[in-house]
């Protein structure tokens, strides 16, 4: 398990990946290879956005400016992922679950990553020191 210092040191990485994860879905997207989803695209978005972010020097990240748009982004891409992950908690609990026929695109498994990625991308901004961040 990586420690929040390898993170640090590793933040473009990990802000290109977060980039390339959007742009790839958005092509998927508007290949159509996939059903145009609001959820997904909403989501898909903050993922890239989050990432574009994370790209600012250094001294941007610790500013407040920047730490509040990320933490507004990440919220409504985090409520939207919720929102879709729970339909299928709930039909979990109904005893109506079953994972698409192609599992890799099934939107309980996508929302979950997609939650995971975005909480993970603003705690990861808000956890670079304010003092480094201000060098």
């Amino acid at each position: 398990m990586p420690t929040l210092q390898t993170l640090h040191h590793h933040l473009r990485w990990i802000a290109l990946a977060a980039i390339a994860i959007s742009v790839l879905t958005w092509a998927v997207d508007l290949a159509g290879l996939v059903y145009a989803c609001p959820y997904c695209r909403s989501q898909r978005t903050v993922i890239g956005l989050l990432g574009a972010l994370l790209l600012l020097p250094l001294p941007a990240l610790g500013h407040w400016a920047v730490r509040w748009l990320a933490t507004v982004l990440a919220v409504f891409g985090a409520q939207v992922a919720s929102r879709q992950h729970f339909g299928g908690w709930s039909k979990l609990s109904a005893g109506e679950f079953a994972l698409a026929q192609k599992w890799w695109i099934d939107p309980f498994l996508l929302s979950g990553i997609a939650l995971f990625l975005i909480v993970g991308l603003v705690l990861l901004l808000w956890s670079v020191p304010a003092s480094r961040a201000m060098r």
